[in-house]
């Protein structure tokens, strides 16, 4: 799955739009790599978002196209 994609499905970002430009701009890493948004991301891959002085650092658990709001923080586990 994209990373825009996972980013917005899973609910860490709200819109996929936001989540292309945060990739463009080198604020996604995933494995400590630079992400463009469409880097390909697999399960156990560790995610790390930079916003301002916030940063946060998830792994993925689950990959899917389309889950509730209730679900959507099953896809990953903060770290």
């Amino acid at each position: 799955m994209r990373i825009d994609k996972f980013l917005k499905v899973s609910r860490i970002i709200k819109r996929r739009t936001v989540a292309k430009e945060a990739c463009d701009k080198g604020r996604i890493l995933i494995n400590d790599r630079v992400a463009k948004a469409g880097s390909e991301v697999q399960v156990g891959d560790q995610i790390t978002l930079s916003f301002g002085s916030n940063t946060t650092k998830v792994e993925v658990l689950i990959l899917k196209d389309h889950v509730t709001k209730d679900e959507a923080n099953l896809m990953y586990k903060n770290l």
